[in-house]
């Protein structure tokens, strides 16, 4: 069984499956997760997209799709035991579900940490309890695990190092769009939660607008994400035509390629970014009480992984009052190609893909994996 409740853990687990397949041909799956885990043969018992919620509040509203799918989660587990476990990120639900699998002696393999170096990081000793191993995907992790006892954590290296890579030759995606290679696109990247959608891409509309006024010739492209549809981006075809904005469902990476600049949402993309050497601003915002209780419990100076990774910041990040349109377009302003920070945050996010460690993630941990099986 392997639980994935968002559009990156969909897309890291079905790289697991894969590589966990390539070594045990005979392997069944089942469980939470998107279209790329289901593309792997997975049988998909509750759809990522119905789950995938981030903050305190914001949870509440899902309350009963989440209580639904861990009751019958559970029931699964107990009716048809399955060999192994394998968790990724979502920790708050699937922490809970690592619980009902021990005492059932359902072996657990946690594949993308929560973020206990972030806030909560009493949780470290639940993981020590329940995980029987850890295969971690940012660099600073294993020591921070390693330092509190935890001797069953892994760093493997970053799953994105392998997948992102570009179907297109270079231009090309472009030219299929009818997007001259002087013109200035920008990616406009707003997450993949409908919550997400909702409190952010007002924002980074209004400031594509803004720029747009003062800059005629740019364009601006969206990937949808596979857990969204277009209409939940409310978005009307007029309003995309008098921006420029293409919103496009394929070739993601080639898209993000394709970009001179984005403007993103805190999450996996900013490093999926980074590996494409893609400048950015980084904006986030939540709901007030959210923000209030996260200030007083988060422990990092930074929100975005790529700040994280580097230890310092590479990015500029936007958020909560913050992130307004005027102040995302003049920040997208000062690093326009041609300016010294533009080329200063190219240098930046070069060193960021060099700590990532190197290719073969998903291959390392499905090795941890396996050496769980009976």
């Amino acid at each position: 069984m392997i639980v994935a409740g968002e559009a990156s853990g969909d897309l890291h687990g079905a790289r697991l499956v894969a590589a966990m397949r390539a070594q045990e041909p005979g392997l069944v799956f089942c469980g939470v997760g998107g279209e790329a885990l289901a593309r792997q043969g997975v049988e998909i018992l509750y759809q990522a997209g119905q789950l995938a919620v981030v903050g305190l509040v914001e949870v509440f509203s899902h309350w009963r799709a989440i209580r639904a799918a861990m009751r019958g989660l559970a029931a699964r587990l107990r009716e048809r035991r399955p060999a192994l476990l394998i968790l990724i990120d979502f920790p708050d639900f699937n922490l809970l579900l690592a619980r009902r699998a021990k005492a059932l002696g359902v072996p657990v393999f946690y594949y993308v940490s929560p973020q206990v170096w972030a806030w909560r990081s009493g949780r470290v000793k639940t993981i020590a309890r329940l995980v029987d191993r850890l295969a971690l995907i940012l660099p600073f992790e294993e020591e921070f695990y390693r330092r509190r006892g935890v001797s069953q954590a892994h760093f493997v290296g970053h799953p994105l190092l392998d997948a992102v890579a570009l179907d297109l030759p270079a231009g090309e995606f472009r030219r299929r769009l009818g997007i001259g290679l002087r013109d200035t696109v920008i990616g406009v990247l707003p997450g993949s939660r409908r919550r997400e959608i909702v409190a952010i891409l007002p924002g980074f509309l209004a400031a594509a607008a803004m720029i747009k006024g003062q800059r005629p010739q740019v364009r601006f492209l969206l990937p949808l994400a596979p857990t969204l549809s277009l209409g939940d981006l409310g978005l009307a075809d007029e309003e995309a035509r008098r921006l420029g904005l293409t919103v496009v469902s394929e070739h993601r990476y080639d898209l993000m390629a394709a970009c001179d600049l984005a403007m993103a949402a805190s999450g996996t993309v900013t490093l999926e970014l980074a590996l494409l050497g893609v400048p950015m601003v980084v904006a986030y915002r939540t709901s007030p009480l959210t923000y209030f209780l996260g200030r007083r419990l988060i422990k990092v100076a930074y929100a975005s992984l790529v700040n994280l990774v580097a230890n310092r910041q590479v990015v500029p990040e936007l958020l909560q009052d913050d992130f307004t349109p005027e102040r995302l377009a003049e920040t997208l302003a000062s690093i326009w190609p041609g300016t010294e920070r533009h080329g200063q945050m190219v240098a930046g996010l070069r060193e960021v893909s060099r700590r990532l460690g190197r290719p073969g993630a998903s291959e390392k941990a499905a090795r941890l994996a396996l050496e769980l099986l009976p």
